[in-house]
């Protein structure tokens, strides 16, 4: 008799899923390279991703090498980045709220920036747990902005959200995969020091490229 029951669905092949994911994909392509404020936004995203994603990865990496933080001290850090988070992301709700998405993402790039640059100069532990603050400071501001900013340019009447954030963040995760891999290839060539340096390259292309995009449905001046 257990030969009649069905098949159990989980055997079934999963292509028809996976090729429905991938025209949804195409089609938000497609519609992102027709709107070219969706497009400026993304290109600044993806730049400026590739630089937040990969010091919050590798800020640990960077103090242990470089400043032979023990394994003790780099907790403190990461409770340090934590709990300025929550205040820089309220801090910079307010900036949003009294300029605009758009000033508060270009503040945030340029201390992003900043910290980059000096981070190469440090040498002492009570600096790194300065740019730690610092970090914290714009680490969750960025990513949450960055999201509603992106959410504020979609067409109006949009039926389908899930997919432009789908692109959205797929399009994160490469920017990790090519921030992480710049940073360790200029590590290899020319020190660790020139790697963090570089990843402020990131984050001025992110600043030029966002200046360009007009956010229409926010609050801007």
């Amino acid at each position: 008799p257990f030969r009649r029951l069905p098949k159990d669905p989980r055997d079934r092949p999963q292509t028809d899923l996976l090729r429905k994911g991938l025209e949804e994909l195409r089609k938000v392509w497609r519609q992102v390279r027709s709107e070219r404020n969706i497009k400026r936004f993304l290109g600044a995203f993806f730049a400026y991703s590739a630089g937040v994603q990969t010091v919050l990865y590798l800020a640990a990496t960077f103090a242990e090498k470089e400043l032979h933080f023990p394994q003790g001290e780099l907790i403190a850090v990461v409770l340090i980045l934590q709990i300025v988070a929550i205040g820089g992301a309220w801090l910079f709700a307010r900036v949003s709220e009294w300029r605009g998405n758009k000033f508060s993402l270009l503040v945030m790039l340029s201390i992003w920036a900043g910290i980059c640059a000096v981070a190469y100069f440090v040498t002492q532990s009570w600096q790194f747990y300065v740019i730690a603050g610092g970090v914290g400071l714009v680490m969750g501001g960025i990513q949450s902005l960055s999201r509603s900013t992106y959410s504020k340019l979609l067409p109006e009447n949009t039926p389908d959200t899930a997919s432009f954030f789908s692109f959205y963040d797929i399009l994160e995760k490469v920017a990790i995969v090519l921030g992480t891999f710049m940073f360790g290839l200029v590590d290899q060539l020319f020190g660790m020091r020139n790697s963090v340096l570089f990843l402020a390259l990131f984050f001025l292309i992110g600043i030029a490229v966002l200046s360009t995009v007009r956010i229409q449905h926010a609050r801007e001046a």
